[in-house]
């Protein structure tokens, strides 16, 4: 019974530490409201600033990618329990990020900046809305298992775990990876432009795109057919069908075809 109410307790404690750093990335990467966001700080020398700002990224990317393959998992769980496995991920996820919060570096420059006060409103629409658009697709293939709530409480009533079904619920019907489309729309949107701030968003897009094609390879090896019926319907990021035939809905193809699929996307 302890050793449930610790792995539980656990569980509920990763994801305050995710939920506070959820927050801290909203003001850090629109530039408000905290001691430390993506352009403040005293600027230093460019090339150590770029080298020590790479080197967070790729500690990040590193640590987001390796934990969320299948044979990392299966080594992993030898050494912390199944059911806070998800949780551990979500922790040290959110710690990659409060290290890159804490050490990132100001590089000066300016590429845009847009003062018109109109202008400067919808591109923080845009950005508000990014936000909201990732947690509604956290909810859409349930929230609470994707941050290893759903896990540590099933195994506090001791109940076994079993992994979600596959269906496509809501924005899942249009894209394949709305939660990837929503920090696309986080990352760019920002009335302000500098060097700092594009070399992230560069780079965290290089993630995605390369990060969607690992993601996809552990979707079909998990699904099968399924997966790969879904990824000639859906378009995987904008919901856009460039090269379907004219009139093709992707939703009505699914429903047609009776799918009732949730896509549990492993390396979220």
């Amino acid at each position: 019974m302890i050793g449930r109410i610790t792995t539980l307790l656990y569980g509920i404690f990763c994801y305050l530490v995710f939920f506070a750093t959820f927050l801290y990335a909203i003001a850090f990467l629109g530039d408000f409201g905290v001691p430390r966001t993506i352009d403040s700080g005293v600027e230093g020398s460019v090339g150590m600033a770029l080298a020590i700002n790479a080197g967070l990224l790729a500690l990040f990317a590193l640590q987001h990618s390796i934990m969320a393959r299948s044979w990392f998992k299966r080594a992993w769980t030898r050494i912390v329990p199944p059911a806070a496995e998800r949780s551990t991920y979500v922790l040290f996820s959110s710690v990659a990020l409060i290290v890159l919060f804490w050490q990132w570096r100001p590089m000066g420059g300016l590429l845009w900046q847009v003062d018109n006060e109109l202008g400067r409103m919808a591109i923080y629409w845009i950005y508000a809305a990014g936000w909201l658009l990732l947690l509604a697709a956290t909810f859409m293939i349930n929230h609470f298992d994707l941050f290893g709530l759903r896990q540590v409480y099933l195994h506090f009533r001791e109940q076994e775990y079993v992994g979600l079904p596959f269906r496509t619920p809501g924005l899942y019907r249009y894209v394949r990876h709305p939660i990837y489309l929503a920090w696309l729309c986080i990352f760019w949107a920002t009335p302000r432009m500098t060097i700092a701030h594009l070399v992230f968003a560069l780079a965290t897009t290089a993630y995605i795109l390369i990060a969607i094609q690992w993601e996809e390879q552990d979707l079909t090896r998990a699904y099968g057919d399924a997966y790969r019926k879904y990824r000639q319907q859906v378009p995987k990021i904008l919901p856009v069908a460039f090269g379907r035939e004219p009139g093709h809905n992707p939703a009505s193809a699914l429903k047609s075809g009776g799918a009732t699929q949730t896509v549990e996307y492993p390396g979220n």
